[in-house]
């Protein structure tokens, strides 16, 4: 991300930024699209949910919280379990990105996460994950998803806790997120980072608004999400280095 006081290094020169982020979690990089010389259209692909029990999923973090290794999938992760209990702990706290370290560390909790490759793959090959035979291990994040983090824990012989702090539901998109998308000149660039929040979209898009998304070029922040992306109809994709903020804009500069 880049500091307030300092300019990017690249400039969008007035060109289109799609964010497909969960609504309500987009408002720091449409931000940033705009210091960067962009125009950010918000086009929401999931939405997040609490749980349907505060009560009981407070109680089970509590004792999650007890557990040798915690681990937290996504910042929505941090930020929902954080408004069911204080996250005090003394286990080793692991990361899957360092978008999600950072929120865990603005709550006070030390948090480790991979340098190179921000995703499930790049949590596996953290040391801090190497060894976690027998050892009591508590994943936190949201039904769904890829499950790549809970078959190769409990493979490594896990004492595996998996924590729902979370929903991810399908998004309500208005009108006004059809008409923006019909609108798109093709230089512009759609930032994806999440092959459901894709799949959402391809679902509730009338035909000739999603023709029109994919028209543009994709901005993923995986090869697998490149994959993904060229599946859904793209026929331009950028990889960008990382899912982290600055990562994607540097790629949509391209």
């Amino acid at each position: 991300m880049q500091s307030r006081n300092t300019l990017p290094s690249y400039s969008l020169h007035g060109r289109v930024v799609v964010i497909t982020r969960p609504a309500g979690t987009a408002s720091s990089l449409a931000r940033q699209v705009r210091v960067c010389g962009g125009v950010p259209l918000l086009l929401p692909g999931l939405s997040l949910r609490g749980v349907d029990d505060p009560s009981v999923a407070s109680a089970a973090l509590g004792e999650a919280l007890k557990d040798e290794v915690l681990v937290f999938t996504s910042p929505a992760a941090v930020r929902f379990a954080a408004r069911l209990r204080p996250l005090r702990t003394r286990a080793v706290v692991v990361a899957v990105g360092q978008g999600t370290a950072r929120a865990l560390r603005r709550l006070g909790v030390a948090a480790l996460a991979p340098e190179e490759r921000q995703d499930s793959e790049g949590l596996l090959a953290h040391p801090a994950l190497s060894d976690v035979r027998g050892r009591r291990v508590a994943l936190i994040g949201a039904p769904g998803g890829r499950g790549v983090l809970r078959e190769q824990l409990a493979a490594r012989g896990a004492r595996l806790r998996e924590l729902h702090v979370y929903r991810r539901v399908a998004p309500r998109l208005l009108r006004r997120h059809v008409a923006g998308v019909m609108a798109l000149p093709s230089s512009a660039r759609v930032l994806l980072s999440s092959a459901e929040a894709l799949e959402h979209l391809r679902a509730q898009l009338p035909p000739e608004a999603l023709a029109t998304l994919c028209a543009a070029t994709a901005v993923v922040s995986s090869e697998r999400l490149a994959d993904v992306a060229r599946a859904a109809g793209f026929r331009r994709v950028l990889v960008a280095a990382s899912a982290l903020a600055a990562d994607l804009l540097a790629a949509a500069a391209k």
